[in-house]
């Protein structure tokens, strides 16, 4: 069989171990020629019953896997179940949840809950870099629980009122790039501390090139802007769009983003929140230019050089160790 092009092709594909190995060996390595993790070397010898390299110089940690320098590194999990999992979240519209990991794999919640962290660290910052130019929407949104839909008990131990419905909630800032005739957009999304001016214009600037033309609505944070930049704004009280000037694009990302995260995870901790950002960005940016495969061979690409531990997952220097 070629390489899969659709999820059911994948799981039989990787379901043989020969097939992960040939498949990550050439995205792992440029050309496929594997290199020593500890000292770079090219001479290495391998073991096909063991599945492990062994490097000709003598140093520590001469043997290493696949895995080793991956998001996959010192996990007992075999990598028939760990690329099927990388296929569903990168191509997943609305994202995949542990639990339903938990039950396709049959490994438990805590542990599928690791490995979709792993894999959103995969996903991070795979849009090529650069400064956003041409026509830029600026925005920002509240992600959290609704004040309506609080038991009066909990809104008294958080602090909020009736009219202090923003406490509890997390502020994310959005600066889309609409596409150019034929293109696709591409959006870029942070947790900021709050709505100020002195909050959001540090990741305009970082995000937005000198010269750009930003789009926003009337929010008084905005007001002032930058002379580098030309600034439109849209009155929402009025209409929503008037011309060419409108934030639907930042708008269209909110409902995928808060879609997946009220229907498919149901409760985000604000810690991990700018993880799933960094989930819903990357499907949102390769969704026309790419199908299933592509996606998922680009979120491949990611694996190497990054590594996330439990600990670090869950804020904790006396965690448990998960697979």
């Amino acid at each position: 069989m070629n390489t899969p092009r659709t999820l059911l092709e994948a799981v039989k594909y990787f379901g043989n171990l020969d097939n992960c190995l040939k498949f990550l060996k050439v995205r792992r390595w440029r050309n496929g020629v594997v290199c020593c993790q500890t000292c770079g070397n090219s001479h290495v010898r391998f073991d096909q019953k063991r599945r492990v390299w062994t490097c000709n110089n003598k140093h520590p940690r001469r043997q290493f896997s696949i895995k080793v320098g991956t998001i996959f590194e010192d996990s007992p999990l075999g990598l028939d179940k760990w690329l099927p999992t990388v296929w569903m979240i990168a191509n997943c519209k609305n994202g995949v949840s542990s639990w339903e990991i938990h039950r396709a794999l049959g490994v438990t919640q805590k542990t599928a809950w690791f490995m979709l962290h792993r894999i959103r660290l995969a996903m991070q910052d795979t849009d090529g870099g650069g400064k956003l130019g041409g026509d830029v929407e600026v925005d920002e949104t509240y992600i959290g629980a609704k004040a309506r839909n609080m038991h009066v008990r909990k809104k008294k131990r958080i602090g909020m009122s009736q009219h202090a419905s923003m406490v509890g909630k997390v502020a994310v800032m959005g600066v889309l790039q609409r596409h150019p005739e034929k293109g696709r957009s591409k959006v870029r999304v942070s947790v900021v501390d709050g709505r100020k001016k002195s909050q959001l214009y540090p990741t305009i600037e970082q995000n937005v090139a000198p010269g750009s033309t930003v789009h926003t609505d009337t929010h008084p944070s905005y007001t002032d802007m930058p002379a580098d930049y030309i600034h439109n704004v849209i009155n929402h009280a009025e209409k929503y769009v008037d011309g060419q000037v409108h934030t639907n694009g930042c708008e269209n990302f909110w409902s995928l983003l808060k879609r997946g995260l009220n229907g498919t995870y149901v409760s985000v901790e604000p810690f991990h929140l700018f993880r799933y950002l960094d989930e819903q960005a990357f499907r949102f940016n390769h969704r026309k230019d790419m199908n299933d495969a592509d996606r998922f061979s680009t979120a491949i690409y990611g694996i190497v050089g990054r590594r996330l531990m439990y600990k670090d997952l869950i804020g904790s220097t006396n965690a448990p160790n998960v697979p």
